[in-house]
């Protein structure tokens, strides 16, 4: 299975930013570990991250290629029309998922422009909740994989 990692803004300063609501660990350092755990399943992963709405957007378009996409795209979750509209296009099934509890944040965080079209939420875990969304594709019946 091929999976696409999708990050949004400022998620390249993971590990500095907000080490309390983000986790201590650098974005470099959840891309190896979660890819190492990803490929002990045979899930082979790609990350991308940008802080710019039009390349997260061209990235959708380009991504028919995987069997799922997960995606943490920041702030953007909460704002972007555009990318729910790409994620509509291409019709790649993703999971949507948040190293921050939204839910316990900010009102405005509440909100997201794509939970409703995503398999499903993985949200406040820190860095392990790229694991969670990789060990629920582990586990999908095999009728359910691209």
């Amino acid at each position: 299975m091929d999976v696409l990692i999708i990050n949004g803004p400022n998620l390249n300063m993971l590990g500095i930013r907000e080490p309390k609501k983000y986790g201590v660990k650098k974005y470099v350092d959840i891309q190896k570990e979660v890819t190492a755990y990803a490929l002990t399943h045979n899930i082979y992963t790609d990350f991308y991250q940008s802080n710019y709405e039009g390349e997260i957007i061209e990235t959708i378009h380009k991504s028919t290629k995987y069997d799922h996409l997960i995606l943490n795209l920041g702030g953007l979750t909460h704002t972007s029309i555009s990318i729910r509209d790409a994620l509509l296009s291409v019709k790649s099934e993703f999971i949507e998922v948040h190293l921050s509890n939204i839910f316990a944040r900010e009102e405005f965080r509440h909100t997201s422009y794509i939970s409703d079209i995503a398999i499903g939420i993985i949200s406040g875990f820190k860095e392990y909740s790229y694991y969670l969304a990789i060990d629920y594709l582990v586990h999908l019946p095999k009728k359910e994989v691209k």
